[in-house]
C-alpha cells in the first residue's frame, strides 16, 4: 500500500500516549488555543440519502397527501401529528417536522436552527458514491470529480493560508471524510474514551515512533505530525492515579446515550473543541437513511438519535454557541412515492439544516418548487431549487467575515439567503 500523509493521518494508525520516551526530530504538537474569535465549522452528513418529504413535510399539501403513504409522511392533526413549523417556504401550506424530532423542533423555536428545504445536488445522479463524491469535493457533475485532488472543506481552510502545523481539522470516525480530502494535518478519531494508543500497546507506539523520527520526505512528516498531535490530545485526556482517563464530564446535564451510535462521536468531538488546541472544522457522520425496505419504524429511530444528538451537542457547547455552525448535508433525497416494501428509492432533493449561535433561525430559506405533477423533477421526485453549494458558500463567507474566491468549481454563487439576518435575496 501507498502510504501518504492522508493515509497515515486518516488511517488511525498515529495513537501515540504522552509519556513515551523522546526521540529526537518527532513533534509533540504545541497547539495555539483556539480563542474566542476563532469560528468552528461542523459539518454532520446524514449517510445513505435522507428522506426529507418524511423529516420535513408539507403537511396539508393535496397532491404530497394523494402520493404519499400516511406512514411515510407527517400528520398534521391526529395523534401523530409532527410539530408545526412557523415560516415555511410556502405559507399556503403546513409544512411539519417528524413527531420525533423533539430537540430539532425546540432548536428551531428557540430561533437557534434554520432548514432548506428542496435543497441538493442539480446534478440527477442517483447513485450513493458518485453523489457522495461530489457533494464532498464540492461540484455538481462527476465529470469534476478526476479534475479535482481535495475536499471543498480543505480548500476553505486555506483560506489566508492557514493550514500548517497543528490541529486544524478533524472527523469524528474512522476515517477522514472526503470534505478534507487533501489536508494533511486532518486526523480522523472515533471516540477519546480509551486515549489514543496505537493497536499493539506501547511496544507498538515505540516502534512507531523511532520509525517516523528517522524517515524523510513527506511520510516521515505526516508520520511525526499524527504522532505528535495524538500525543498532544491524549495529554489532554488526563489521567488519574491508577492510569485510567477519567469518564468525559459533559455540561449542563447532557447525556449522549440515548443518541445510541451518534452519540459517541458527539462526545468525542466535545471534548476535542474543549481542549482548545486550534480545531477549526469537523466532520460527524450518521448513517442508516438508505431505507428501502420497512421505513416508518426504522426512519423514526434514525430521526430519535439525530434529534437527540444535536439538541445534547448543542446544549453542551453553550459556551460556544457564537462561534459554532453546524450543517447537516445527505446526498439526495427519495421518490415521492414508495415502493413496495413500505420503503422510498433514491430521489433528488432533501433538506439541510444550519444551527448555530448567530444562524437567523426559526424559518426556512431556498425555494418551494410544489409537488403537483409538472412541478416535479422527472414526474416522480422533489426538485432542487436551492444548490447546495450556495448554502456552503454563505456559511463560509459569514465565517470568514468575507466575499471568497471561488471555493467550487464551475459554480457561481448568486449570493446569501440570509441565513446569518441579512437581507434575503430571491432564491
Amino acid at each position: 500500500m501507498t502510504l501518504t500523509r492522508r493515509s497515515i493521518l486518516g488511517g488511525g494508525i498515529a495513537g501515540l500516549a504522552a509519556g513515551l520516551l523522546p526521540i529526537p526530530g518527532l513533534r509533540n504538537l504545541a497547539f495555539a488555543g483556539s480563542g474566542p474569535d476563532k469560528p468552528l465549522l461542523i459539518v454532520v452528513h446524514l449517510r445513505g440519502g435522507c428522506d426529507g418529504l418524511n423529516l420535513i413535510s408539507p403537511a396539508t399539501d393535496p397532491d404530497f397527501i394523494e402520493a404519499r403513504a400516511s406512514e411515510l409522511r407527517v400528520a398534521a392533526d391526529g395523534t401523530d401529528a409532527g410539530h408545526a413549523l412557523a415560516n415555511g417556504p410556502d405559507p399556503k401550506i403546513d409544512f411539519r417536522l417528524h413527531a420525533q424530532a423533539n430537540g430539532l423542533a425546540e432548536l428551531y423555536q428557540g430561533g437557534q436552527l434554520a432548514f432548506l428545504h428542496a435543497v441538493g445536488l442539480t446534478d440527477g445522479t442517483r447513485s450513493h458514491f458518485v453523489a457522495t463524491d461530489m457533494i464532498e469535493r464540492g461540484v455538481a457533475d462527476a465529470a469534476s470529480l478526476n479534475r479535482l485532488t481535495d475536499g471543498w472543506l480543505t480548500r476553505a481552510l486555506a483560506v489566508d493560508g492557514r493550514p500548517g502545523g497543528g490541529l486544524i481539522a478533524a472527523s469524528a470516525s474512522g476515517s477522514v471524510s472526503g470534505e478534507l480530502l487533501g489536508l494533511p494535518s486532518a486526523i480522523a478519531m472515533p471516540t477519546l474514551d480509551g486515549g489514543l494508543a496505537p493497536p499493539g500497546g506501547p511496544q507498538a507506539a515505540e516502534v512507531l515512533k523511532r520509525l517516523y523520527a528517522f524517515t524523510g520526505g513527506d511520510v516521515g512528516l505526516a508520520g511525526r505530525d499524527a504522532l505528535g498531535a495524538m500525543a498532544t490530545i491524549d495529554g489532554h485526556l488526563g489521567r488519574d492515579a491508577q492510569g485510567h482517563i477519567p469518564p468525559y464530564q459533559s455540561e449542563h446535564g447532557v447525556d449522549y446515550a440515548p443518541a445510541a451510535e451518534f452519540g459517541r462521536p458527539l462526545k468525542a468531538l466535545a471534548q476535542l473543541i474543549k481542549m482548545d488546541i486550534g480545531l477549526q472544522a469537523a466532520t460527524v457522520d450518521i448513517g442508516g437513511w438508505d431505507m428501502h425496505e420497512y421505513q416508518p419504524g426504522r426512519f423514526k429511530t434514525a430521526v430519535d438519535h439525530l434529534s437527540v444528538g444535536l439538541a445534547q451537542f448543542w446544549n453542551d457547547m453553550a459556551r460556544y454557541h457564537d462561534r459554532m455552525v453546524l450543517v447537516t448535508l445527505t446526498e439526495f433525497g427519495r421518490r415521492l412515492r414508495s415502493n413496495k416494501s413500505q420503503g422510498t428509492d433514491h430521489g433528488r432533493a432533501s433538506v439541510m439544516a444550519v444551527l448555530g449561535g448567530k444562524v437567523h433561525g426559526g424559518r426556512f430559506y431556498g425555494g418551494w418548487p410544489g409537488m403537483t405533477p409538472d412541478k416535479l423533477d422527472e414526474g416522480v421526485d422533489l426538485a432542487v431549487t436551492t444548490d447546495y453549494r450556495r448554502v456552503l458558500t454563505e456559511v463560509l463567507e459569514t465565517r470568514e467575515g468575507k466575499r471568497l474566491p471561488s471555493l467550487f468549481p464551475n459554480y457561481a454563487y448568486p449570493g446569501p439567503l440570509g441565513l446569518f439576518g441579512a437581507a434575503p435575496t430571491k432564491a
